[in-house]
């Protein structure tokens, strides 16, 4: 799992640019894109994101570790 995939998946699901989940993070432009590129992420982050995308990405982790155990 990437979760920076991850992220830019659901933001365009949901029709969000750039611009606008920029200024809702409070974040640069030039920092969602480093965010759509990184393989891992603060908790403190991924839970902001979390909300503002209203999805559950700490279950996309749950899944992983599960999927591993087998």
């Amino acid at each position: 799992m990437h979760i920076g995939q991850a992220i830019r998946k659901r933001m365009h699901e949901l029709g969000k640019s750039v611009v606008c989940f920029s200024r809702e993070l409070p974040c640069s432009r030039a920092n969602v894109y480093l965010i759509f590129e990184k393989s891992t992420i603060d908790t403190e982050l991924l839970m902001r994101i979390s909300i503002l995308l209203d999805y559950d990405f700490f279950a996309l982790y749950s899944k992983e570790m599960k999927d591993r155990k087998r």
